[in-house]
């Protein structure tokens, strides 16, 4: 017998990591605990950052006269200015780049449609904050159980 050749690996400059990193986030802690975990990642990797804020579609409120669609819109507003900010806290000491992106839906088919369309390489999400979601289980289960892309699920 004779022995197996040696292979030579060669140090390779740059990355095999994400390139496309989505995070969810809904205005919760939970949620910006994930971003500022998924912004650490992507700027160590230089990925780009996928913010993702999915809109609730309740039809029951629309039909009973809810003003759903602005509050939603205010919601998203509101995490958009808070991350421009934080954007401008951190402009000249680290290069991030990332993108606010909203979409409509259940939070899990939201995040699924976005992490599909901007084909993500990794998606990172909050726990949940909700006792009923022991029950019909929550999105960060979910999209474990998918098994479409890492899923890194922050406390």
């Amino acid at each position: 017998m004779t022995e197996p050749e040696q292979q030579h690996t060669q140090f390779e400059r740059g990355t095999d990591g994400p390139k496309v990193i989505v995070v969810g986030v809904d205005g919760s802690q939970s949620a910006y605990r994930a971003a500022a975990y998924a912004s650490g990642l992507a700027r160590r990797q230089n990925a780009l950052l996928a913010i993702v804020y999915v809109q609730p579609v309740l039809p029951a409120g629309s039909a009973l006269g809810a003003p759903v669609a602005d509050t939603t819109g205010e919601i998203a507003e509101g995490l958009i200015e808070e991350l421009r900010k934080n954007s401008e806290r951190i402009k000249g000491i680290w290069d991030l780049r990332w993108e606010f992106h909203t979409f409509r839906g259940d939070p899990f088919n939201g995040l699924v449609t976005a992490a599909e369309e901007l084909t993500a390489d990794a998606v990172v999400v909050g726990a949940s904050e909700s006792a009923g979601h022991r029950i019909i289980g929550s999105v960060a289960v979910r999209l474990v159980k998918a098994g479409r892309w890492p899923v890194t699920v922050v406390p």
